[in-house]
């Protein structure tokens, strides 16, 4: 690889490279060690292309999910199977993982501005802006860049766009299945609400036992699949659909939300 080398985003792929090592390096024992994580699926990566993979789950933190998910695969593409024992996986991490990301949180700081940088594909919302209800057209740009992102590798994205349970799947991302025909494949995640703050950055509970499963590619009909049925699917695939709160009262999870926001002072 040239020293100068870029992606299609105009970042230097040494520079990505040391940034995914140095945030692996710091970031491991908050997945192994101050908590744990059982993690199912790992031989599911090992058998995907290169590119064209589109990685749907749910949201929990704005940066913590995200960052787990790039030791996972990695750890799974080195080999390692349901585990991230032993970091040597990120010293030749893959580089071509890109995850999509709102703007305004992106921009929110310094740090979010650094991690930016591993891969971040940055979209405007087109429901809510500094921290008000909208309505804006969807930018033709963020589209484009997802779609290129795909052409170069995976994309990561949280079709809810929110960390709060249970809320709708965005219809942009069954658009985006349909125009662009990626290989869908479903990750479940849990535990990271309850160990991190909102933000993902901070440790707010340790002894939390976090977990991912990455499920079977899911099977879309991309010229005859409504939007509506992919949504639908997407929302069973990634246990968000109405349904699963037959299982989880809205109330009890209302309720931990709350406790979770007293608990966080007493760290």
């Amino acid at each position: 690889m040239g020293l100068f080398k870029k992606n299609p985003f105009g970042h230097i792929l040494f520079l990505k490279k040391w940034l995914i090592r140095i945030a692996g390096a710091l970031s491991h024992r908050r997945y192994r060690g101050f908590n744990e994580m059982d993690i199912e699926g790992s031989d599911i990566l090992r058998n995907l292309p290169e590119t064209g993979v589109l990685f749907v789950s749910n949201h929990q933190t704005y940066f913590a999910d995200v960052v787990s998910m790039f030791h996972v695969f990695n750890a799974a593409l080195k080999g390692r199977d349901d585990s991230i024992k032993n970091i040597g996986y990120l010293w030749n991490p893959k580089l071509n993982v890109y995850y999509v990301a709102a703007k305004e949180t992106m921009q929110s700081g310094l740090l979010p501005k650094i991690l930016s940088y591993a891969g971040a594909i940055t979209v405007e919302r087109t429901w809510r802006a500094k921290g008000e209800e909208i309505n804006r057209a969807v930018n033709p740009n963020d589209t484009k860049n997802i779609g290129v992102a795909l052409d170069d590798g995976w994309v990561i994205t949280f079709p809810q766009g929110t960390t709060k349970p249970f809320k709708p799947i965005r219809k942009g991302t069954a658009h985006i299945i349909k125009q662009y025909k990626p290989i869908v494949v479903p990750v479940v995640i849990d535990g990271f609400r309850r160990s991190f703050d909102k933000k993902g950055l901070r440790i707010k509970k340790r002894n939390i036992l976090q977990s991912m499963v990455i499920k079977e590619p899911l099977e879309i009909d991309y010229e005859n699949d409504s939007v509506e049925k992919i949504v639908e699917q997407l929302e069973f695939a990634i246990e968000q659909h109405q349904s699963f709160l037959k299982v989880i009262p809205v109330e009890e999870i209302e309720a931990q939300e709350e406790l979770n926001k007293l608990r966080q002072w007493e760290y």
